[in-house]
Protein backbone atom coordinates (compact mmCIF):
# COMPACT_ATOMS: atom_id res chain seq x y z
CA UNK A 1 0.00 0.00 0.00
CA UNK A 2 0.99 3.71 -0.80
CA UNK A 3 2.84 4.50 2.98
CA UNK A 4 5.04 1.20 2.93
CA UNK A 5 5.73 1.64 -0.64
CA UNK A 6 7.37 5.07 0.30
CA UNK A 7 9.69 3.20 2.37
CA UNK A 8 7.46 3.84 5.89
CA UNK A 9 7.06 1.14 8.58
CA UNK A 10 3.98 -0.21 10.16
CA UNK A 11 2.74 -0.97 14.05
CA UNK A 12 2.91 -4.16 15.50
CA UNK A 13 -0.22 -5.26 15.64
CA UNK A 14 -2.26 -6.52 18.34
CA UNK A 15 -2.60 -10.29 18.80
CA UNK A 16 -4.73 -11.27 22.06
CA UNK A 17 -6.79 -10.32 24.50
CA UNK A 18 -6.13 -8.77 27.91
CA UNK A 19 -9.27 -7.03 28.85
CA UNK A 20 -12.33 -7.22 29.33
CA UNK A 21 -14.84 -9.91 30.11
CA UNK A 22 -17.30 -11.59 27.72
CA UNK A 23 -18.67 -11.18 25.03
CA UNK A 24 -21.67 -12.08 27.73
CA UNK A 25 -24.65 -13.65 25.86
CA UNK A 26 -27.05 -11.94 28.32
CA UNK A 27 -26.77 -8.64 29.53
CA UNK A 28 -28.75 -6.42 31.54
CA UNK A 29 -28.58 -2.65 32.85
CA UNK A 30 -31.51 -1.89 34.98
CA UNK A 31 -32.56 1.32 36.34
CA UNK A 32 -30.59 3.85 34.15
CA UNK A 33 -30.96 7.31 32.57
CA UNK A 34 -30.76 6.82 28.53
CA UNK A 35 -29.40 9.58 25.85
CA UNK A 36 -30.14 7.22 23.11
CA UNK A 37 -27.95 9.38 20.46
CA UNK A 38 -30.50 10.31 18.40
CA UNK A 39 -30.94 13.64 19.89
CA UNK A 40 -33.58 12.59 22.08
CA UNK A 41 -33.71 14.52 25.83
CA UNK A 42 -31.99 11.94 28.72
CA UNK A 43 -34.92 9.71 29.89
CA UNK A 44 -35.75 7.32 32.44
CA UNK A 45 -35.19 4.99 34.53
CA UNK A 46 -35.29 2.28 31.73
CA UNK A 47 -33.53 -0.84 31.86
CA UNK A 48 -31.37 -2.15 28.66
CA UNK A 49 -31.72 -5.82 27.55
CA UNK A 50 -28.10 -7.44 25.23
CA UNK A 51 -28.44 -10.52 23.39
CA UNK A 52 -25.39 -12.34 21.91
CA UNK A 53 -24.41 -8.95 21.37
CA UNK A 54 -27.16 -6.77 20.17
CA UNK A 55 -30.12 -4.68 21.95
CA UNK A 56 -33.70 -6.59 22.17
CA UNK A 57 -34.77 -4.45 24.72
CA UNK A 58 -35.26 -1.15 26.12
CA UNK A 59 -38.04 0.17 28.16
CA UNK A 60 -39.11 1.63 31.19
CA UNK A 61 -37.33 -0.13 33.86
CA UNK A 62 -39.80 -3.60 34.62
CA UNK A 63 -41.00 -3.28 31.39
CA UNK A 64 -38.41 -5.48 29.16
CA UNK A 65 -38.63 -8.71 28.48
CA UNK A 66 -36.23 -11.00 26.70
CA UNK A 67 -36.45 -11.56 23.01
CA UNK A 68 -35.90 -15.21 23.52
CA UNK A 69 -39.04 -16.60 25.78
CA UNK A 70 -36.70 -19.58 27.22
CA UNK A 71 -34.79 -17.05 28.57
CA UNK A 72 -35.25 -16.34 32.57
CA UNK A 73 -33.79 -13.13 34.90
CA UNK A 74 -31.44 -16.06 35.95
CA UNK A 75 -29.86 -15.80 32.62
CA UNK A 76 -28.68 -12.49 32.50
CA UNK A 77 -25.77 -11.02 33.98
CA UNK A 78 -27.70 -8.06 35.58
CA UNK A 79 -25.74 -4.48 36.06
CA UNK A 80 -27.41 -2.08 38.06
CA UNK A 81 -27.35 1.29 36.84
CA UNK A 82 -29.41 3.29 39.31
CA UNK A 83 -28.29 7.40 39.28
CA UNK A 84 -26.11 6.26 36.21
CA UNK A 85 -26.03 7.24 32.18
CA UNK A 86 -26.51 5.14 29.32
CA UNK A 87 -25.05 6.59 25.98
CA UNK A 88 -23.77 4.57 22.53
CA UNK A 89 -20.33 3.91 22.06
CA UNK A 90 -18.51 6.93 20.21
CA UNK A 91 -17.46 6.78 16.60
CA UNK A 92 -14.48 8.56 15.72
CA UNK A 93 -14.64 9.55 12.06
CA UNK A 94 -10.97 10.07 11.89
CA UNK A 95 -8.42 7.55 13.11
CA UNK A 96 -4.85 6.41 12.84
CA UNK A 97 -3.51 3.18 14.57
CA UNK A 98 -0.17 4.96 14.84
CA UNK A 99 1.44 6.27 12.08
CA UNK A 100 4.53 5.68 10.23
CA UNK A 101 6.29 9.03 10.56
CA UNK A 102 7.03 8.50 14.24
CA UNK A 103 9.20 5.37 13.45
CA UNK A 104 12.45 8.00 13.13
CA UNK A 105 11.86 9.05 16.62
CA UNK A 106 12.05 6.00 18.35
CA UNK A 107 10.10 2.04 18.89
CA UNK A 108 6.77 3.08 18.11
CA UNK A 109 4.16 1.67 20.52
CA UNK A 110 1.91 -1.58 19.43
CA UNK A 111 -1.38 -0.95 18.44
CA UNK A 112 -3.20 -2.17 21.47
CA UNK A 113 -1.81 0.99 22.93
CA UNK A 114 -3.89 2.89 20.34
CA UNK A 115 -7.14 0.35 21.45
CA UNK A 116 -6.91 0.68 24.40
CA UNK A 117 -6.66 4.37 25.02
CA UNK A 118 -9.64 4.39 22.20
CA UNK A 119 -11.75 2.14 24.41
CA UNK A 120 -10.88 3.48 27.47
CA UNK A 121 -12.39 6.93 26.39
CA UNK A 122 -15.74 5.03 25.08
CA UNK A 123 -14.45 4.66 21.39
CA UNK A 124 -16.20 1.63 19.89
CA UNK A 125 -16.06 2.34 16.31
CA UNK A 126 -12.65 3.73 14.13
CA UNK A 127 -12.74 5.08 10.97
CA UNK A 128 -8.81 4.31 9.65
CA UNK A 129 -8.44 7.26 7.25
CA UNK A 130 -5.29 6.14 5.31
CA UNK A 131 -5.03 2.59 6.61
CA UNK A 132 -1.51 3.82 7.65
CA UNK A 133 0.27 -0.03 8.15
CA UNK A 134 -1.19 -1.03 4.53
CA UNK A 135 -5.16 -2.25 3.79
CA UNK A 136 -4.26 -6.27 4.23
CA UNK A 137 -2.32 -5.66 7.90
CA UNK A 138 -5.92 -3.79 8.74
CA UNK A 139 -8.35 -6.09 7.87
CA UNK A 140 -6.76 -8.71 9.99
CA UNK A 141 -7.07 -6.03 12.57
CA UNK A 142 -10.59 -5.31 11.90
CA UNK A 143 -11.47 -9.08 11.85
CA UNK A 144 -9.66 -9.71 15.20
CA UNK A 145 -11.29 -7.08 16.57
CA UNK A 146 -15.19 -8.57 15.30
CA UNK A 147 -14.41 -11.65 16.54
CA UNK A 148 -13.42 -10.52 20.13
CA UNK A 149 -9.75 -11.72 19.64
CA UNK A 150 -8.08 -8.46 20.57
CA UNK A 151 -9.30 -6.23 23.03
CA UNK A 152 -10.14 -2.95 19.80
CA UNK A 153 -13.09 -0.80 18.61
CA UNK A 154 -14.64 -1.86 15.48
CA UNK A 155 -12.17 -0.51 12.17
CA UNK A 156 -13.80 0.44 8.99
CA UNK A 157 -10.91 0.59 6.53
CA UNK A 158 -10.10 3.04 4.16
CA UNK A 159 -7.21 2.82 1.62
CA UNK A 160 -4.87 5.46 0.69
CA UNK A 161 -5.45 7.06 -2.75
CA UNK A 162 -1.91 6.58 -4.31
CA UNK A 163 -1.70 9.83 -6.63
CA UNK A 164 0.26 12.21 -4.22
CA UNK A 165 3.15 13.81 -5.19
CA UNK A 166 4.56 13.84 -1.89
CA UNK A 167 4.12 10.17 -0.83
CA UNK A 168 3.18 8.02 -3.43
CA UNK A 169 2.28 8.80 -7.18
CA UNK A 170 1.54 5.50 -9.41
CA UNK A 171 -2.24 6.47 -10.92
CA UNK A 172 -1.62 8.57 -13.56
CA UNK A 173 -5.18 7.90 -16.15
CA UNK A 174 -8.83 7.46 -15.09
CA UNK A 175 -8.40 3.80 -16.04
CA UNK A 176 -5.70 3.30 -13.96
CA UNK A 177 -7.74 4.85 -11.41
CA UNK A 178 -11.18 3.11 -11.74
CA UNK A 179 -8.93 -0.28 -11.97
CA UNK A 180 -7.37 0.56 -8.34
CA UNK A 181 -10.68 1.56 -6.72
CA UNK A 182 -12.19 -1.81 -7.81
CA UNK A 183 -8.98 -3.83 -6.58
CA UNK A 184 -9.39 -2.02 -2.88
CA UNK A 185 -12.89 -3.01 -3.23
CA UNK A 186 -12.73 -6.92 -3.58
CA UNK A 187 -9.75 -6.49 -1.20
CA UNK A 188 -12.20 -5.54 1.26
CA UNK A 189 -11.88 -1.82 1.92
CA UNK A 190 -14.42 -0.20 3.49
CA UNK A 191 -13.52 3.30 1.85
CA UNK A 192 -10.74 4.99 0.09
CA UNK A 193 -9.27 8.46 1.81
CA UNK A 194 -7.97 10.96 -0.85
CA UNK A 195 -5.12 13.38 -0.80
CA UNK A 196 -5.77 15.27 -4.27
CA UNK A 197 -5.22 13.99 -7.74
CA UNK A 198 -5.60 15.35 -10.87
CA UNK A 199 -9.17 16.45 -11.73
CA UNK A 200 -9.82 13.84 -14.52
CA UNK A 201 -8.26 11.28 -12.55
CA UNK A 202 -9.94 12.17 -8.84
CA UNK A 203 -13.30 12.34 -11.28
CA UNK A 204 -12.67 9.11 -12.32
CA UNK A 205 -11.83 7.57 -8.54
CA UNK A 206 -15.49 9.15 -7.31
CA UNK A 207 -16.88 8.02 -9.67
CA UNK A 208 -15.43 4.52 -9.28
CA UNK A 209 -16.41 4.82 -5.70
CA UNK A 210 -19.87 5.21 -5.77
CA UNK A 211 -20.36 2.65 -8.48
CA UNK A 212 -18.48 0.22 -6.17
CA UNK A 213 -20.25 1.40 -3.00
CA UNK A 214 -16.92 2.48 -1.62
CA UNK A 215 -17.58 5.89 0.90
CA UNK A 216 -14.46 8.25 0.45
CA UNK A 217 -13.15 11.26 2.62
CA UNK A 218 -10.47 13.22 1.67
CA UNK A 219 -7.67 15.87 3.03
CA UNK A 220 -6.98 18.43 0.25
CA UNK A 221 -3.71 19.06 0.43
CA UNK A 222 -2.33 22.19 -0.33
CA UNK A 223 -0.78 20.60 -3.50
CA UNK A 224 -3.87 19.79 -5.26
CA UNK A 225 -6.25 22.25 -3.73
CA UNK A 226 -5.72 24.87 -6.62
CA UNK A 227 -7.14 22.73 -9.04
CA UNK A 228 -9.97 21.58 -7.48
CA UNK A 229 -11.39 22.75 -3.85
CA UNK A 230 -14.05 20.42 -1.35
CA UNK A 231 -17.45 22.11 -3.55
CA UNK A 232 -15.65 20.36 -6.52
CA UNK A 233 -14.86 16.87 -5.39
CA UNK A 234 -18.74 17.37 -2.93
CA UNK A 235 -20.41 17.66 -6.35
CA UNK A 236 -18.33 14.68 -7.82
CA UNK A 237 -19.69 12.50 -4.70
CA UNK A 238 -17.06 12.88 -2.28
CA UNK A 239 -18.37 11.76 1.00
CA UNK A 240 -16.52 13.92 4.05
CA UNK A 241 -14.17 16.85 3.64
CA UNK A 242 -11.18 16.30 6.56
CA UNK A 243 -10.24 19.35 8.33
CA UNK A 244 -10.64 22.62 7.02
CA UNK A 245 -8.06 22.19 3.89
CA UNK A 246 -10.64 22.97 0.86
CA UNK A 247 -13.32 24.81 2.31
CA UNK A 248 -12.19 28.29 2.58
CA UNK A 249 -11.22 27.82 -1.00
CA UNK A 250 -14.59 27.94 -1.63
CA UNK A 251 -15.30 30.97 -0.37
CA UNK A 252 -12.74 33.42 -2.00
CA UNK A 253 -14.43 36.17 -3.85
CA UNK A 254 -11.03 38.57 -4.60
CA UNK A 255 -8.74 35.61 -5.99
CA UNK A 256 -9.12 32.16 -6.90
CA UNK A 257 -6.00 31.02 -5.23
CA UNK A 258 -4.48 31.61 -1.47
CA UNK A 259 -2.06 34.40 -1.30
CA UNK A 260 0.90 32.44 0.14
CA UNK A 261 4.01 33.94 1.73
CA UNK A 262 6.70 34.92 -1.21
CA UNK A 263 8.82 32.68 0.65
CA UNK A 264 6.56 29.60 0.91
CA UNK A 265 7.66 25.82 0.15
CA UNK A 266 5.25 23.27 0.92
CA UNK A 267 8.03 21.06 2.62
CA UNK A 268 8.71 23.34 4.96
CA UNK A 269 6.14 22.24 7.95
CA UNK A 270 6.28 26.04 9.38
CA UNK A 271 5.27 27.97 6.20
CA UNK A 272 3.17 24.64 5.50
CA UNK A 273 0.84 24.83 8.73
CA UNK A 274 1.32 28.72 9.09
CA UNK A 275 -0.54 29.48 5.61
CA UNK A 276 -2.77 27.19 6.20
CA UNK A 277 -3.73 29.91 9.30
CA UNK A 278 -4.36 32.36 6.80
CA UNK A 279 -6.57 31.08 3.88
CA UNK A 280 -10.10 31.65 6.38
CA UNK A 281 -8.95 35.34 6.54
CA UNK A 282 -8.86 35.85 2.99
CA UNK A 283 -12.28 34.45 2.34
CA UNK A 284 -16.04 35.68 1.92
CA UNK A 285 -17.18 36.27 5.73
CA UNK A 286 -19.80 35.18 7.61
CA UNK A 287 -23.40 35.46 6.92
CA UNK A 288 -22.25 37.22 3.58
CA UNK A 289 -24.03 35.69 0.24
CA UNK A 290 -21.32 33.81 -0.66
CA UNK A 291 -20.41 32.32 2.71
CA UNK A 292 -24.64 31.61 2.18
CA UNK A 293 -24.32 30.14 -0.95
CA UNK A 294 -21.79 28.00 -0.24
CA UNK A 295 -23.22 26.17 2.68
CA UNK A 296 -26.11 25.75 0.34
CA UNK A 297 -24.40 23.92 -2.21
CA UNK A 298 -22.43 21.31 0.21
CA UNK A 299 -25.55 20.85 1.56
CA UNK A 300 -27.20 20.22 -1.92
CA UNK A 301 -24.78 17.63 -2.32
CA UNK A 302 -25.29 16.01 0.62
CA UNK A 303 -21.73 16.41 2.27
CA UNK A 304 -20.13 15.90 5.78
CA UNK A 305 -17.48 17.79 7.26
CA UNK A 306 -15.23 15.99 9.85
CA UNK A 307 -13.40 18.93 11.14
CA UNK A 308 -10.64 17.15 13.23
CA UNK A 309 -10.34 20.72 15.38
CA UNK A 310 -8.24 19.23 18.28
CA UNK A 311 -5.70 18.00 15.90
CA UNK A 312 -4.68 21.86 15.50
CA UNK A 313 -5.80 22.99 19.26
CA UNK A 314 -1.63 23.57 19.82
CA UNK A 315 -1.78 26.67 16.90
CA UNK A 316 -3.84 28.51 19.18
CA UNK A 317 -2.31 28.06 22.22
CA UNK A 318 1.10 25.60 22.18
CA UNK A 319 1.79 26.27 25.83
CA UNK A 320 -1.95 24.77 26.89
CA UNK A 321 -1.83 21.88 24.35
CA UNK A 322 2.33 20.67 25.16
CA UNK A 323 1.16 20.93 29.38
CA UNK A 324 -2.03 18.50 29.21
CA UNK A 325 -2.65 16.47 31.88
CA UNK A 326 -2.16 13.04 30.93
CA UNK A 327 1.16 13.52 28.49
CA UNK A 328 3.08 12.63 31.69
CA UNK A 329 0.98 8.97 32.53
CA UNK A 330 -0.61 8.29 28.80
CA UNK A 331 2.04 9.48 26.24
CA UNK A 332 4.09 6.91 24.53
CA UNK A 333 7.97 8.69 24.83
CA UNK A 334 8.07 7.81 20.91
CA UNK A 335 4.89 10.06 20.41
CA UNK A 336 6.53 12.55 22.87
CA UNK A 337 9.61 12.67 21.16
CA UNK A 338 7.79 13.25 17.66
CA UNK A 339 5.90 15.90 18.94
CA UNK A 340 8.92 17.95 19.94
CA UNK A 341 10.30 20.93 17.50
CA UNK A 342 12.12 18.88 14.27
CA UNK A 343 13.03 19.09 10.68
CA UNK A 344 11.43 17.02 8.41
CA UNK A 345 8.57 15.53 11.05
CA UNK A 346 4.82 16.00 9.79
CA UNK A 347 2.99 18.46 12.06
CA UNK A 348 6.56 18.83 13.98
CA UNK A 349 6.90 22.43 12.81
CA UNK A 350 7.28 24.00 16.29
CA UNK A 351 10.87 25.66 15.46
CA UNK A 352 9.64 29.18 15.32
CA UNK A 353 5.89 29.01 15.99
CA UNK A 354 4.97 32.78 17.31
CA UNK A 355 2.38 34.81 19.04
CA UNK A 356 1.71 36.22 15.72
CA UNK A 357 1.18 32.68 14.43
CA UNK A 358 -1.24 31.33 17.20
CA UNK A 359 -3.36 35.15 16.78
CA UNK A 360 -4.15 33.84 13.34
CA UNK A 361 -5.19 30.61 14.27
CA UNK A 362 -7.56 31.37 16.65
CA UNK A 363 -9.25 33.81 13.92
CA UNK A 364 -9.18 30.84 12.05
CA UNK A 365 -10.72 28.93 14.19
CA UNK A 366 -13.56 31.52 15.28
CA UNK A 367 -14.36 31.49 10.95
CA UNK A 368 -14.21 27.89 11.02
CA UNK A 369 -16.31 27.07 13.92
CA UNK A 370 -18.92 29.30 12.48
CA UNK A 371 -19.04 27.91 9.07
CA UNK A 372 -19.06 23.96 10.87
CA UNK A 373 -21.82 25.45 13.08
CA UNK A 374 -23.74 27.42 10.50
CA UNK A 375 -23.81 23.66 8.11
CA UNK A 376 -25.13 22.12 11.12
CA UNK A 377 -28.02 24.65 11.67
CA UNK A 378 -28.89 24.09 8.20
CA UNK A 379 -29.32 20.42 8.46
CA UNK A 380 -25.59 19.48 7.35
CA UNK A 381 -24.09 16.93 9.00
CA UNK A 382 -20.79 16.82 11.20
CA UNK A 383 -18.64 13.78 11.85
CA UNK A 384 -16.26 13.67 15.93
CA UNK A 385 -12.89 12.91 14.37
CA UNK A 386 -9.35 13.07 16.14
CA UNK A 387 -7.19 12.48 14.03
CA UNK A 388 -4.70 11.96 17.11
CA UNK A 389 -0.62 11.29 16.53
CA UNK A 390 -0.07 14.60 15.39
CA UNK A 391 0.73 17.59 17.22
CA UNK A 392 0.40 16.94 20.64
CA UNK A 393 -2.59 14.82 20.60
CA UNK A 394 -2.95 11.76 22.53
CA UNK A 395 -5.13 8.81 21.22
CA UNK A 396 -8.48 9.39 23.11
CA UNK A 397 -8.07 11.90 24.83
CA UNK A 398 -7.71 14.07 21.43
CA UNK A 399 -11.55 12.59 20.43
CA UNK A 400 -12.73 14.05 23.91
CA UNK A 401 -11.00 17.29 23.42
CA UNK A 402 -12.99 17.52 20.36
CA UNK A 403 -16.39 17.48 21.95
CA UNK A 404 -15.08 20.38 23.75
CA UNK A 405 -13.89 22.02 20.88
CA UNK A 406 -17.56 21.12 18.78
CA UNK A 407 -19.38 22.56 21.79
CA UNK A 408 -17.10 25.58 21.50
CA UNK A 409 -18.08 25.91 18.45
CA UNK A 410 -21.72 26.45 19.04
CA UNK A 411 -23.07 22.88 19.54
CA UNK A 412 -24.93 22.74 22.44
CA UNK A 413 -24.19 19.20 24.59
CA UNK A 414 -27.07 16.38 23.26
CA UNK A 415 -25.70 18.30 19.25
CA UNK A 416 -22.31 17.53 20.48
CA UNK A 417 -23.60 13.96 21.18
CA UNK A 418 -25.73 13.06 18.57
CA UNK A 419 -22.63 14.16 16.20
CA UNK A 420 -20.22 11.48 18.21
CA UNK A 421 -22.81 8.69 17.82
CA UNK A 422 -25.48 8.64 15.20
CA UNK A 423 -23.67 11.48 13.13
CA UNK A 424 -20.36 9.23 12.73
CA UNK A 425 -22.64 6.05 12.14
CA UNK A 426 -24.26 7.55 9.33
CA UNK A 427 -21.20 9.20 7.90
CA UNK A 428 -19.66 5.31 8.31
CA UNK A 429 -22.75 3.53 6.71
CA UNK A 430 -23.03 1.59 9.84
CA UNK A 431 -26.61 3.09 11.03
CA UNK A 432 -28.18 0.01 10.82
CA UNK A 433 -25.86 -1.38 12.98
CA UNK A 434 -24.71 1.02 15.16
CA UNK A 435 -24.70 4.91 16.92
CA UNK A 436 -27.83 4.57 18.73
CA UNK A 437 -29.45 2.79 21.45
CA UNK A 438 -31.95 1.10 19.75
CA UNK A 439 -33.81 -2.22 19.65
CA UNK A 440 -31.66 -4.50 16.97
CA UNK A 441 -28.58 -2.36 17.22
CA UNK A 442 -25.11 -3.65 17.93
CA UNK A 443 -24.38 -3.47 22.33
CA UNK A 444 -21.84 -0.86 21.85
CA UNK A 445 -22.92 1.44 24.96
CA UNK A 446 -21.37 3.43 27.76
CA UNK A 447 -21.88 3.78 31.28
CA UNK A 448 -21.40 6.70 32.79
CA UNK A 449 -22.04 7.59 37.11
CA UNK A 450 -23.29 11.00 36.04
CA UNK A 451 -24.55 12.92 33.23
CA UNK A 452 -21.93 13.68 30.61
CA UNK A 453 -24.13 16.23 29.08
CA UNK A 454 -23.14 18.72 32.00
CA UNK A 455 -19.45 18.07 31.68
CA UNK A 456 -17.31 16.65 28.96
CA UNK A 457 -13.68 16.76 30.68
CA UNK A 458 -15.11 14.31 32.89
CA UNK A 459 -14.80 11.42 30.00
CA UNK A 460 -11.46 12.64 30.31
CA UNK A 461 -8.85 9.04 31.09
CA UNK A 462 -7.47 11.46 33.69
CA UNK A 463 -10.88 12.82 34.40
CA UNK A 464 -11.28 16.55 35.64
CA UNK A 465 -9.78 18.35 38.66
CA UNK A 466 -12.37 19.03 40.87
CA UNK A 467 -11.96 20.42 44.83
CA UNK A 468 -13.08 17.91 47.46
CA UNK A 469 -15.27 20.20 49.78
CA UNK A 470 -15.04 17.44 52.81
CA UNK A 471 -11.60 16.59 52.65
CA UNK A 472 -10.21 19.64 51.26
CA UNK A 473 -8.20 18.22 48.82
CA UNK A 474 -8.51 17.91 44.89
CA UNK A 475 -9.88 14.97 43.69
CA UNK A 476 -10.43 13.84 39.66
CA UNK A 477 -13.32 12.96 39.00
CA UNK A 478 -14.51 10.80 36.04
CA UNK A 479 -17.74 9.60 34.42
CA UNK A 480 -17.38 6.96 32.41
CA UNK A 481 -17.80 4.04 34.56
CA UNK A 482 -18.19 0.76 32.10
CA UNK A 483 -17.46 0.57 28.37
CA UNK A 484 -19.57 -2.25 26.29
CA UNK A 485 -18.37 -3.43 22.45
CA UNK A 486 -20.23 -5.71 21.07
CA UNK A 487 -21.58 -7.42 24.48
CA UNK A 488 -18.20 -7.22 25.67
CA UNK A 489 -17.75 -5.61 29.12
CA UNK A 490 -14.25 -3.30 29.04
CA UNK A 491 -13.37 -1.10 32.64
CA UNK A 492 -11.76 1.71 31.65
CA UNK A 493 -9.72 2.00 34.87
CA UNK A 494 -8.09 -1.17 34.04
CA UNK A 495 -7.46 -0.47 30.20
CA UNK A 496 -5.69 2.89 31.36
CA UNK A 497 -3.69 0.93 34.01
CA UNK A 498 -2.48 -1.03 31.03
CA UNK A 499 -1.36 1.71 29.05
CA UNK A 500 0.51 3.58 31.98
CA UNK A 501 2.35 0.50 32.46
CA UNK A 502 3.49 0.39 28.36
CA UNK A 503 4.64 3.91 28.34
CA UNK A 504 6.47 3.47 31.66
CA UNK A 505 8.37 0.11 29.91
CA UNK A 506 8.75 2.22 27.18
CA UNK A 507 10.40 4.81 29.01
CA UNK A 508 12.82 2.11 30.85
CA UNK A 509 13.98 1.11 27.65
CA UNK A 510 14.70 4.02 25.80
Amino acid sequence: MMFADAGLPGLRPATKRHRGKGPYRYLKLVNARVIDGTGAPPWGPADLVIEDGCITGLAKAGKTKPQNPHLTEDDFVVIDCTGKFLTPGFVDCHAHIGAPFHAKNGRQPSADYVYKLWLAHGVTTVRETGCFNGLAWTLEQKAAAEEHRIDAPRIMAYAPFPATTDYVKHIHTPDQARSWIEAVKQAGADGVKFFGAPPTIMKAALEACADAGLASCCHHAQLAVGRMNALQTAAWGLTSTEHSYGIPETLLEDQTLQAFPADYDYGDEYLRFSAAGQTFMQAAKPGSAKWQSVLTRFLEAGHTFVPTFNVYDANRDLMRTRRADWHERFTDPTLWAYFQPQRGGHGAYWYRWSTTNEIEWRETFRLWMQFVNDYKNMGGRIGVGSDSGFMYQTYGFGYVRELELLQEAGFSPLEVMRAATVGGAELLGVLEETGSLEIGKQADVLIHRTNPLTDFKLLYGTGAMRLNDETKAVDWDRSLETVIKAGSVYDPVELLQDVEEMVSAAREAA
